[in-house]
């Protein structure tokens, strides 16, 4: 999916953190993605379950994530990131 919502890095680390909430996203086995910051910088970000890495990187013309799993609630998971 794409987005162009701002998130701070507490912001993007909880929401990805909620993605391990199997009853409302489904079973996540990867997420990854490239986001804009609050800051004005973007954020890039690995997830599989249990760890979350966030790093500071390259700008990118538009945010962009991924979620990779099993019985996905996409509906869910495209609000989550887009709030």
């Amino acid at each position: 999916m794409e987005t162009m919502h701002r998130f701070t890095e507490d912001e993007l680390r909880e929401k990805i953190a909620k993605l391990d909430d199997e009853a409302a996203y489904g079973t996540v086995l990867r997420a990854k993605g490239v986001v804009p910051a609050t800051e004005g910088e973007w954020l890039h970000f690995d997830h599989v379950p249990g760890e979350i890495e966030i790093r500071r990187g390259a700008a990118s013309v538009i945010g962009r994530l991924c979620v990779i799993g099993a019985h996905l609630n996409e509906a869910a998971v495209k609000t989550l990131f887009s709030e």
